[in-house]
């Protein structure tokens, strides 16, 4: 306990110069002055830090301020190694009295973190956190680790994750026990788990939704290290690691050493079964499964041919749209037969055989003829939207969509004309791209180069479609010009050092929307026009399974999700496009992820 002497000597002296008295009456409430900024100190603990023979049953801590405190978040007082219960805390006077709801682990260090829990009773100033050590044992563990945790997507910190050490190094570990020492990261993503013992450890970032420090992979996202960890660095006074930090303490917070970083990411469900299923329209319905990839050996339609249903898989094959492609009324209850395999409860995947009854949203209804007189007109047309936009036309074409598969078209009636800026008009020739993920929806590109200054309009003859209702479509026109406007901009990257497929996509300044997205295999240049002027960022994923998706890791299968990095200009993530100009950057991605 002497070795601890120290710290709670040197608080108690310094505390004066570094928090100044507040001007505030701490019993009633402020009659004049300087309002108070200055957060509560601590002025003594019992039993002093760094206690041995802490009593494994009826133990208690109490922390004495130097005015009058609150508990502002009771989860932020964290006991590690964390309990089935967490410690009770309460507020008597000045001071905070934390006690245990259940036995402690004899012959263990402990560690109890304040955190942001406590704040002073007027003002609501933050106190800044404390780490307090103990052990139920004759000595204190101490070795220490760093790390921070970042989101796998934005590469942002995050705060709040738990992250959590093993002694236990098997795969099951995380999902069936508490963890042997835990700590939660602050604003910087940041954590250190002192006071542990010199052993090697599995290391994993949860974030943990009910609290309970088990990881739960249908609730939280977790981080992990691929390897086991051995502790390098001893835990001393004078260690910056184990201090508590102004979070707006940039420079501070920043120079702190991170030994393992791990990006926090929400795992595919793995367990198979069909989840969901309904009936939206009198000739659609959807089957949903649980997890991804399903495998459906196959299915059927009481009443109807194979060739009388229309399916169409999701990306992730995990969703199943069927329509009935058939004149006849559907009968009020469509009885759908899956059969797929499901994975059963020793974790095999085995055949099963499922049978869907799915009544029509319109069973039962008794329609009068008043009725047929309130039919809207989208009830009785071929139901399609049609847009371009254009920034995005030279890139995606002009995007035709219908609600429902379509049974005949007539794509060469389509007429493409175009002006120029001299208002001359010229007719052109139009590509057609059926979606490769949608058979609903359709990509139609001009053939010509696009210019600014002319305008491009396509039109939709009546009847160019009928969709599996009989219905046809509607005449439509869209026009569309290049924008013109001088004072956007455009961004040109050339990119090097491609050795296998990456996923480029350019992001706004709060990085949480794609502008424009490219999927590469080679070196290329790759142009993103239109640009307002502010603040962009360009983030490149590592398309391992090449399959132009970005997808998230497994842990049981040690499997990271996809590398993501995000381009660097001058050591910053984000680029500044001034309005009016040409940009030119160039990226090696050889560089970027080596």
């Amino acid at each position: 306990m002497k070795r601890f002497l120290p710290i709670i000597l040197f608080l108690l002296a310094m505390s004066p110069v570094f928090f100044a008295p507040s001007c505030a009456n701490t019993t009633q409430a402020p009659t004049g002055g300087p309002k108070d900024t200055i957060p509560p100190v601590i002025v003594n603990i019992k039993p002093l830090p760094g206690r041995t023979g802490f009593p494994v049953s009826k133990g208690k801590i109490v922390f004495y301020f130097d005015e009058y405190v609150t508990i502002k978040n009771q989860t932020s007082i964290y006991l590690s190694p964390p309990q089935a219960k967490r410690p009770q805390a309460k507020i008597v006077g000045k001071t905070l009295v934390v006690t245990f709801e259940e036995d402690l682990e004899p012959e263990t260090t402990y560690t109890l973190n304040l955190n942001d829990a406590i704040a002073d009773n007027n003002e609501g100033n933050i106190f800044a956190g404390f780490t307090y050590v103990f052990s139920t044992g004759q000595k204190i563990d101490s070795m220490f680790v760093t790390g921070s945790v970042l989101d796998c997507n934005t590469l942002d910190p995050v705060k709040g994750a738990t992250v959590m050490l093993y002694k236990d190094h098997s795969d099951s570990a995380v999902f069936l026990h508490r963890p042997y020492a835990a700590a939660k990261t602050d604003d910087w993503g940041y954590f250190v788990i002192p006071y542990i013992q010199d052993t090697s450890y599995r290391i994993y970032a949860v974030m943990d939704q009910s609290n309970d420090n088990i990881y739960n992979p249908d609730e939280d996202k977790i981080g992990f290290i691929d390897s086991v960890i051995v502790p390098k660095w001893h835990a001393a006074d004078t260690i910056p690691e184990l201090l508590k930090y102004d979070m707006k303490d940039t420079l501070g917070c920043r120079e702190r050493r991170v030994e393992h970083e791990m990006v926090l990411f929400q795992e595919r469900p793995t367990k198979q079964f069909l989840s969901n299923s309904g009936r939206p329209s009198d000739r659609q319905a959807f089957v949903a499964f649980r997890a991804q990839d399903a495998w459906i050996d196959s299915l059927w339609v009481a009443g109807y041919n194979a060739n009388q249903i229309i399916s169409q898989f999701n990306r992730e094959q995990d969703s199943l749209l069927l329509w009935v492609n058939d004149r006849r009324i559907p009968p009020d209850t469509l009885h759908v037969f899956v059969a797929y395999r499901k994975t059963d409860s020793l974790g095999a995947m085995v055949p099963d055989l499922e049978h869907l009854r799915l009544a029509s949203p319109t069973a039962g209804k008794i329609f009068a003829r008043s009725s047929r007189r309130n039919l809207k007109h989208e009830d009785t047309t071929c139901v399609m939207k049609f847009a371009a936009d254009p920034t995005t036309v030279e890139q995606v074409g002009f995007r035709l969509e219908f609600s429902l598969p379509i049974i005949s078209q007539k794509f060469d009636s389509l007429d493409f004309r175009y002006l120029n800026p001299k208002q001359k008009e010229f007719k052109g020739e139009l590509r057609i791209e059926r979606d490769s993920l949608d058979l609903r929806c359709y990509n139609i590109f001009p053939t010509v180069k696009m210019q600014a200054g002319f305008e491009y309009r396509i039109k939709i003859p009546h009847r160019a479609f009928r969709d599996i209702n009989g219905h046809y479509s509607d005449s439509t026109e869209v026009k569309v010009s290049l924008p013109t406007d001088e004072a956007l901009s455009s961004l040109k990257a050339m990119v090097s050092g491609v050795h296998e497929k990456y996923i480029v996509e350019l992001l706004g300044e709060k990085a949480d929307k794609t502008l424009r997205r490219y999927v590469i295999e080679k070196d290329c240049s790759l142009f993103f026009p239109y640009l307002k002027e502010g603040k962009y960022c360009i983030r490149v994923t590592q398309d391992v399974n090449r399959n132009s998706m970005v997808d998230t890791g497994d842990l049981l299968a040690r499997r990271q999700p996809e590398l993501v990095k995000f381009v660097q200009f001058a050591g910053d993530k984000f680029l500044d496009i001034p309005k009016s100009s040409e940009v030119e950057q160039n990226i090696n991605l050889a560089e970027l992820f080596r």
